[in-house]
């Protein structure tokens, strides 16, 4: 399995109704972190009823929770945009 249908597959628990997820890791290359192939730095958008009126930090959390181990591991860095269904974006 990739490692962005892993990344899908985790979110799965949060039920969002849309999810953009890029691997931005080539425009790493040579910076900490960084691997061949990619799949170490994604940039993520997520709109979800879980998120309605909650904090962005409590976004992020749910989405780092949600994701796991994979946070430490293949994950480097993840730029999250998180919204709930009603907020424009």
């Amino acid at each position: 399995m990739s490692v962005a249908q892993s990344i899908r597959e985790r979110l799965a628990i949060l039920r969002p109704q849309r999810i953009e997820l890029v691997d931005e890791s080539e425009q790493h290359r040579g910076h900490a972190g960084y691997r061949d192939g990619g799949g170490t730095h994604w940039r993520l958008t997520i709109v979800a009823p879980a998120f309605a009126g909650q904090p962005s930090v409590a976004r992020h959390r749910m989405v780092y929770q949600a994701l796991g181990e994979l946070m430490q591991h293949p994950i480097h860095a993840l730029a999250i945009t998180a919204r709930a269904p009603e907020e424009k974006g």
